[in-house]
């Protein structure tokens, strides 16, 4: 069965132009050292992969929303050329 995005996911993700102004600089933290956080298509953790970002790095982030099939708070985020949606959880304002 097919999982529907909530309207404010699907208005995200379909927001072309992300500028830096008003977007808000967090780091990854809560993970072991050696790993990454995933940067999904999608704010859905079955999504498409679309990069990773080491332990200790800084992201900008552009909103969250706890409007997901699962319930849980993603965020929108860039990190170097990749940009979707990585777990609230693991990042920590800068």
């Amino acid at each position: 069965m097919p999982r529907c995005l909530p309207a404010l996911a699907v208005a995200l993700l379909l927001a072309g132009g992300v500028s830096a102004r008003g977007a808000e600089t967090f780091r990854v933290e809560g993970l072991p050292r050696d790993d990454s956080l995933t940067i999904r298509e999608a704010p859905d953790a079955g999504a498409l992969a679309l990069g990773q970002i080491p332990a200790g790095r800084r992201v900008l982030g552009f909103g969250c929303t706890n409007a997901t099939p699962s319930g849980l708070t993603w965020c929108r985020v860039r990190f170097e050329r990749s940009l979707g949606w990585a777990r609230r959880r693991y990042l920590t304002p800068d």
